[in-house]
């Protein structure tokens, strides 16, 4: 039991760190009415914690290698509620930006250490189902947590919302310090240990398919709320009913992914990248419809919610001597694609339109398919199951 409470005080982390990444998407033009920015500059506050992120992934996770996991994760909490606390009184824009910076510290330290914890938490047999608790988190970030500090925000000004969260993250901090128990490094992860990783098979395929997957969801999805708009003309409440219809099926997804992947996991990966590649190019021919688009982002979120969970095992079970280098690899490569996917759909839809960046992102993740097929093919996929069934 204290085990299951830790794990759930894990995803609470992750849920304050996801909606703290992710809460200015609701609030950018009342930020950037405060600091009289253009909504453009106001964007910065969503690329530079995936950037940071990526490069702290594994500077923050070598540097304190020989330090107990659970201490860190209170340590970052701690930092998360600072960046918050920072943003509730940023008198300027460049203030609101170091909060930013430290949120992408602890977005790429917590996830490194965090997510891979829950084979250390629970029984070995509960492993996926802890796995797909933790991961629970990032769905739940979008369906819960935006649209309840948008609510605060908009109710009681943006600085509330942080403050809420500030408040929030303390409390998860109490959480993890009273259900953790201590985790002194099973490994220590060094950049040796990081290099020797990159030059197996297995790890290289991850990195690819993660690649394609990620670019494939955030160059579409970042600015599927143009396309709702633009092409099916939808208002603010069926946006909204929209987003939320894609959280919640990304909620099933993830468990639906954290009951088989460890039994079944390209076949699970290539399924959640085939549906969201449907979803995507279909949105252009049947999105033009409400209704339509409400079933083919119902299709996407339950497709999107199980590559988390997908990615972060193929490179656990790629690595199952050095845990904590897998989650390393795994958060690294999914911030900065996250940065690259924003940048580059959003290059796409200033020259081209909301429609060529969805085909597109649907191509991307059938290139992801072939990938993982063709790994599976060559050498892959039996080491992979092998890994899995033990």
């Amino acid at each position: 039991m204290i085990g299951w409470l830790a794990v759930i005080s894990v995803m609470m982390g992750i849920f304050c760190i996801v909606t703290t990444e992710i809460l200015p998407i609701g609030l950018l033009t009342p930020i950037g009415d405060t600091f009289d920015i253009s909504d453009g500059t106001a964007g910065l506050m969503m690329t530079v914690p995936g950037l940071l992120a990526a490069v702290a992934a594994p500077t923050v996770t070598v540097a304190t290698r020989r330090i107990d996991r659970r201490f860190m994760l209170c340590v970052l909490m701690l930092v998360l509620a600072l960046a918050d606390l920072l943003a509730v009184v940023a008198p300027a824009y460049w203030v609101m930006m170091i909060s930013r910076v430290l949120v992408g510290l602890v977005i790429g330290a917590f996830w490194s250490i965090g997510v891979g914890l829950a084979p250390r938490l629970v029984l070995e047999e509960q492993a996926g189902r802890a796995t797909a608790v933790i991961f629970s988190a990032v769905p739940l970030g979008s369906v819960l947590g935006v649209p309840a500090g948008t609510f605060v925000g908009n109710l009681a000004g943006w600085r509330a919302a942080f403050v809420a969260l500030g408040i929030l993250t303390l409390l998860v901090f109490i959480a993890l310090v009273v259900s953790a128990p201590p985790l002194p490094p099973q490994s220590v992860t060094r950049l040796t240990v990081l290099r020797t990783m990159l030059g197996t098979t297995q790890v290289r395929v991850g990195l690819a398919v993660t690649f394609l997957i990620v670019l494939a969801h955030f160059g579409t999805y970042t600015y599927v709320t143009p396309f709702l708009e633009n092409v099916t003309h939808a208002g603010p409440g069926l946006i909204t009913s929209c987003l939320l219809t894609f959280g919640a099926a990304g909620i099933v997804g993830n468990f639906i992914a954290g009951a088989l992947v460890r039994r079944a996991l390209p076949a699970t990966f290539t399924t959640a990248a085939g549906l969201l590649a449907a979803a995507t190019l279909l949105l252009p021919v049947l999105g033009t419809e409400k209704p339509g688009a409400m079933v083919l982002l119902a299709v996407w979120g339950l497709a999107y919610g199980a590559v988390p969970v997908c990615s972060q095992t193929w490179f656990l079970l790629s690595a199952p001597h050095a845990p904590e280098a897998a989650s390393v690899l795994f958060t690294s490569s999914f911030q900065a694609t996250i940065s690259v996917g924003a940048l580059a759909g959003g290059a796409v839809v200033d020259s081209t339109s909301t429609s060529t960046v969805m085909v597109l992102g649907g191509l991307a993740a059938i290139v992801m398919m072939a990938v993982a097929r063709g790994s599976q093919r060559a050498c892959g996929s039996k080491d992979v199951r092998r890994s899995a069934i033990r």
